[in-house]
């Protein structure tokens, strides 16, 4: 339902508990490793962990994978109409290159994109995997529908799980949106200088549905903060690392995009739009007997980017020639790095960018 920050204090899934001692090198510097150090295979645009010996088992395919993972559908709907629409809520100050970065990676999710492999579009295929009961899968298309800009910070500075219902009332009752009960999901994003409450000790953003007596509707929505000058070494991870892993640790990645908090975010948004649509009114796909408290498709494979990761190793991703680090190609060019999603078909964390 979340996600939770990745941070050794706070992260609740144990598959991906982060050690202190990783760090990363080049795959040019693979050869020279110590006997005593375990490596991946990898080509020259690769990054990969230095992994400690018997880190991973002899399978690189299933990261993540458990035979205790009990991941169900519990005979609720998905979204599976096409297309499916998103109506955007920018609230508090947001500059236009931050609303164009957020805005191509989702554009970038609908199968026309044109875009060089591996892709988002192609990441969001294991998303589509998901079905109802009737059979019909997660739609493969989506869409901008609308946007709304709250820079007034029409309910403060210090958003809650409740208030948060009131923005986007707001936003519906403004007019620019409509009432989207079959098709729609509505994201809100929230800029550097808002808080939220757990933002940073609990989530980094969450999905639900309004309550009737709060909007009017029921409808499903999720929120993501820009952590940049928050939390960025909690939820924009790996760009920014914690101060006590600091010569011990990897160090901080260089974002793909030149901006940690909007590129931190971007990884949160797939994550919460994955599990929105498999599980909008948190009675489909979720694994654990609390349906307020679901472990969702986004939640098994927190922390992982590529193949070797698990144990705290983001695993193997590429870096450009300017030194940024990306797991997935969009629209006009723009690269992201976005976690690893569920597969319902190999019952372990998939990616477009796996090695093997």
């Amino acid at each position: 339902m979340s996600q939770r920050p990745y941070s050794p204090l706070s992260f609740c899934c144990a598959l991906f508990i982060p050690l202190l001692f990783i760090h990363l090198v080049y795959a040019s510097t693979s050869s020279t490793s110590s006997p005593q150090v375990q490596t991946l295979n990898t080509k020259p645009d690769i990054i990969n962990p230095k992994l400690p010996p018997r880190t991973l088992s002899s399978s690189k395919k299933f990261e993540g994978s458990s035979d205790l993972v009990q991941l169900r559908y519990h005979m609720g709907p998905v979204l599976s109409s096409a297309p499916i629409n998103i109506y955007l809520i920018w609230y508090g100050r947001w500059a236009n290159s931050q609303k164009l970065l957020i805005k191509d990676f989702i554009n970038s999710i609908s199968p026309s994109t044109v875009a060089a492999k591996p892709s988002v579009s192609d990441w969001w295929r294991t998303v589509s995997l998901y079905t109802d009961q009737t059979g019909a899968n997660v739609s493969r298309s989506i869409l901008i529908a609308g946007e709304y800009a709250d820079s007034a910070y029409s309910h403060g500075t210090g958003l809650t799980r409740l208030t948060i219902q009131q923005v986007i009332a707001s936003a519906v009752r403004s007019a620019p949106f409509p009432v989207d009960h079959k098709n729609g999901i509505y994201l809100i994003l929230t800029s550097q200088d808002v808080t939220m409450q757990d933002f940073c000790r609990a989530v980094c953003g969450f999905h639900y549905f309004t309550f009737p007596s709060m909007v009017g509707y029921t409808l499903p929505y999720a929120w993501v903060g820009n952590s940049g000058k928050q939390c960025p070494e909690v939820c924009a991870y790996p760009f920014a690392v914690p101060g006590y892993m600091g010569g011990g640790g990897p160090g901080a990645l260089k974002p793909p995009n030149g901006d940690v908090g909007v590129d931190g975010m971007i990884s949160v948004i797939g994550h919460e739009l994955a599990e929105l649509s498999s599980n909008p009114l948190v009675n489909a796909w979720y694994a654990g007997e609390d349906p307020t408290a679901p472990t969702e498709i986004g939640d098994l494979c927190e922390g992982l980017y590529g193949t070797g990761g698990g144990g705290g190793y983001i695993g193997q991703v590429m870096r450009d020639r300017k030194g940024r680090t990306f797991n997935l190609n969009g629209r006009r060019g723009r690269k992201f790095l976005v976690q690893w999603i569920w597969s319902p078909e190999l019952k372990a964390c998939a990616g477009p960018n796996a090695l093997d």
